[in-house]
């Protein structure tokens, strides 16, 4: 027996966040990165600080900018990112994850050193 209590709605800024927080935990990552400058007037979809969400069919596909730590092997943090936040946005919200892109658009500096 079925019962139709009404509907869930999940709000676009709850992906967000849960891509936000799933990249700024993972080892590797220095912050997000703002998306290029002809990508902002371009997509269809919408964005927020190095996130971009398009939403299909009930379907998710993510694109993530952002700047690594000098010292991340870029290849690996890639795929980890990839896996976390597709394992996050299905546990979660419990929506499919067609792709996730990842977009390294730079390697933080590494901060001086104060000389004795």
């Amino acid at each position: 027996m079925e019962d139709h209590l009404g509907k869930v709605t999940v709000a676009p800024e709850v992906l967000y966040s849960l891509v936000r927080l799933t990249a700024l935990a993972t080892p590797g990552v220095a912050r997000l990165a703002d998306l290029p400058i002809g990508m902002r007037r371009l997509f269809r979809g919408k964005a927020a600080e190095g996130i971009k969400i398009e939403i299909t069919d009930d379907a998710v596909a993510i694109d993530l900018y952002l700047v690594a730590e000098p010292d991340a092997k870029m290849l690996s943090l890639g795929q980890t990112l990839q896996h976390e936040i597709s394992r996050a946005i299905q546990d979660v919200v419990g929506m499919p994850v067609r792709q996730v892109n990842i977009h390294i658009e730079d390697v933080a500096d590494r901060p001086l050193t104060a000389e004795a």
